[in-house]
């Protein structure tokens, strides 16, 4: 999927959440808008905003259909004078509520916020927002033991250092009141990440536990200019990790090599910013098949395709 695919303006799409929901496949996107890559690079044009769209397809693949307008557009948040966007949507269902995962910027810094959707999707509203920094908040798709489960980073320059940012674990009884929190995963632990991980797509449960999705970030200072920015020493990854069925908090197994790394020509030499995967969305079919839903080089929608059982040969 790309910016060309939307009914309204759209520079970049990028970093889908998707669910399987009443019979069809939902994606829910983050879209941003407002340049281009001349006016980005030759007139210091910034984006003027951020959508989140939806679309629905009959297979998860093609023939994506798309609302006609966002769920959520920037523009028309101009009358709550602290938040600025949400961006970077994950969604999951549980118990029949559709529940929504934003980065959110505000005045005072970014927040990850939970939001409820309605039924048909075109209308929501914010149930919990964290205090800053934090982002990558992902919703567990069930409760484990009679309580809320996510993953999020939160971003704790002080202590860690620029960029030094880990995965973390908390709970809640009600999607707003979040506690009980545990470091997870730290950047020490990923033998292949040098700068900061943190949460990408719902993870899906299986028979040995849960299968969960990260991203990795490497960083080298002789990359140079990559994509539209004028330099861009980062590189994105996709990693994988097994966490306990009963308490998550427990991480069984970490895949010491990345899962998806950049190799594609969309991938390293086409995008906004380069050499970028992220998962947002992470779907098992009956089939046994894992369908992986990334951003590409904060650019375009693309999907990997796995088998479960090669996907738990990693990890066991």
């Amino acid at each position: 999927m790309t910016a060309d695919d939307l009914p309204y303006a759209s520079s970049l799409v990028f970093n889908a959440g998707v669910i399987r929901y009443r019979g069809e496949y939902v994606m829910v996107f983050r879209s941003d808008y407002g340049t281009d890559r001349d006016g980005y690079e030759n007139r210091d044009q910034r984006f003027t905003g951020t959508a989140v769209g939806v679309a629905r397809s009959k297979n998860g693949v093609d023939g994506w259909r798309f609302d006609p307008v966002p769920l959520i557009d920037s523009s028309e948040l101009e009358k709550d004078s602290e938040v600025r966007r949400f961006y970077d949507p994950r969604i999951v269902e549980i118990d029949g509520r559709l529940l929504l995962c934003l980065a959110m910027d505000t005045r005072h810094g970014i927040r990850g916020a939970i939001g409820e959707v309605t039924e048909d999707l075109r209308g929501w509203r914010l149930l919990s927002a964290s205090v800053p920094d934090n982002r990558n908040i992902v919703l567990f798709p069930e409760k484990i033991g009679g309580e809320y489960v996510r993953l999020e980073r939160p971003m704790p320059v002080y202590s860690r250092g620029r960029d030094r940012f880990d995965v973390w674990l908390s709970r809640s009884p009600d999607l707003v009141y979040w506690g009980r929190s545990e470091l997870l995963l730290g950047v020490e632990d990923v033998p292949w990440a040098n700068n900061k991980i943190g949460p990408t797509a719902a993870p899906v449960k299986t028979e040995k536990g849960w299968l969960t999705l990260f991203h990795a970030v490497d960083r080298d200072e002789t990359r140079g200019k990559n994509g539209w920015e004028k330099q861009w020493k980062k590189r994105y990854t996709a990693g994988l990790m097994l966490l306990d069925p009963e308490d998550p908090a427990k991480v069984l197994s970490v895949y010491r090599e990345p899962l998806i790394a950049p190799d594609t020509p969309i991938e390293t030499d086409a995008g906004f910013r380069e050499n970028v995967i992220f998962p947002c969305g992470m779907i098992a079919e009956e089939t046994g098949e894992i369908k992986i839903y990334y951003g590409a080089s904060d650019a375009c929608v693309c999907l990997a395709t796995a088998n479960i059982d090669d996907l738990l040969s990693l990890l066991l």
